[in-house]
């Protein structure tokens, strides 16, 4: 009987209380256990591994499937092209807001500079403008099935079966019950794989904190670390809220926040903009509200397209990086260049759903020049922390955004914060 009663406290337990159990004892883990030995380490680092990948095991199919359906009802619904407006219109928007933010931020406070390395550049910086653009599109439509990595190619192909079954309703009927059905049962399944990810979240977390202690040991990088925390909670807790308060008349913002907790924090342990769709689409529909026809369409785009906070935390770092190397201010013209080439190439991201704000950090320094080529490596060591604010932010953004569009297109059945998950 007492077993009983734990596992169903556990049952109503708040997702996001869950999580954060999960990452306290990882961090624990991490501190009291010998997890920093060579052996401790390569289990670690295994077993993290295999539960990311566990926790990717069903995004493309339930993304796939969500996107026939989601096409299907707005296009019959007429409010298709209205959808498509206010998604890109905030994925752009909020991908520049990001970017000047960090612009400002790292303009007006000046970070102690990084010691110089002389150490070589890495297969990394082979990367290039034209890989990221190949990376959003695999050799056909059936690899994006097979490849967890492609989500807009996996996206598009349910986009495009959704529209021709919504032309001929009659003949093509099967096909949209069948897609619906596949999406309720990998809803339904992803629920579960959910729940385990808090568990999960303990080896995770754990993987994260050595990673993060051998990092901050040195203190270099602890000023970075404290602007960009300074810059998500200007972001999340001031901007995006007054947006949901003028844009939607919504006189509880919070609410979007507070539904984004556990997203959020599986997205700073793990630094996966994929793996975070699952409990995102999750939070979406049983908290906020959002009804899957939005939900199916708007998650996907925000989290292949909406990568403003690696557009941000770029330009932070590279900035950073000219200080360390000279104390002559930085021109306009080159400060605007970095802007708009990290502001740009974030649409490119989608492709590669973990460690894209270290890539786009190498392209910038490469296609910069001027002896930057390999500035990169000295931001290497805390390449996995810059990851995990760029998609902290991102998965922000994702939540507030898909928020937003739902209530413009009508598509929310308002839930009061007592029944959140």
């Amino acid at each position: 009987m007492t077993n009983i009663k734990y596992c169903d406290i556990i049952m109503r337990m708040k997702v996001w209380i869950k999580y954060l159990i999960g990452i306290a004892l990882g961090v624990l883990t991490a501190v009291l256990l010998p997890v920093d030995s060579v052996t401790g380490s390569s289990v670690i680092s295994f077993l993290t591994e295999l539960f990311l990948r566990f926790g990717r095991y069903l995004v493309v199919p339930i993304i796939f499937s969500s996107a026939i359906v989601s096409i299907n009802k707005l296009r019959n619904s007429k409010i298709l092209l209205k959808s498509t407006a206010w998604t890109f219109g905030f994925i752009v928007i909020s991908s520049f807001l990001l970017a000047l933010v960090g612009l400002v931020s790292i303009l007006l406070v000046r970070l102690p500079r990084i010691p110089i390395t002389n150490e070589l550049a890495g297969e990394i910086a082979g990367l290039d403008i034209k890989g990221l653009i190949l990376s959003l599109f695999p050799f056909s439509a059936f690899d994006a099935l097979r490849e967890g990595s492609f989500l807009l190619v996996a996206f598009l192909f349910g986009c495009l079966i959704g529209w021709e079954s919504a032309s001929e309703p009659t003949v093509f009927k099967p096909v949209f019950t069948l897609a619906d059905s596949l999406s309720q049962l990998f809803y339904h399944i992803s629920v579960f794989f959910t729940e385990l990810m808090a568990v999960f979240s303990i080896a995770i977390m754990c993987n994260w904190t050595i990673t993060f202690r051998a990092a901050f040991a040195t203190g270099i990088y602890t000023p970075l670390i404290v602007m960009l925390l300074c810059d998500f909670i200007i972001i999340a807790v001031i901007i995006y809220p007054l947006i949901i308060r003028f844009v939607c008349h919504d006189p509880h913002p919070y609410r979007v926040l507070y539904a984004s907790l556990a997203p959020m924090m599986l997205a700073f342990i793990s630094g996966d903009s994929n793996l975070v769709l699952p409990i995102t689409i999750r939070h979406g529909k049983e908290s906020l509200g959002i009804k899957r026809r939005s939900s199916g369409f708007t998650y996907p785009l925000f989290s292949v397209f909406a990568r403003g906070g690696s557009a941000l935390v770029v330009i932070i770092s590279f900035i950073m990086i000219w200080r360390s190397y000279t104390a002559l201010a930085i021109p306009f013209s080159d400060i605007s260049w970095v802007f708009f080439m990290a502001f740009g190439l974030s649409f490119l991201l989608g492709g590669t759903p973990a460690g894209g704000s270290f890539i786009l950090l190498t392209i910038i320094c490469t296609k910069y020049g001027k002896g930057f080529e390999t500035s990169y490596l000295l931001l290497q060591p805390a390449a996995v922390i810059m990851c995990s604010f760029a998609t902290l932010l991102d998965t922000a953004t994702a939540m507030f955004g898909s928020y937003v569009v739902s209530v413009k297109t009508k598509m929310v059945e308002h839930h009061t914060i007592h029944h959140f998950i």
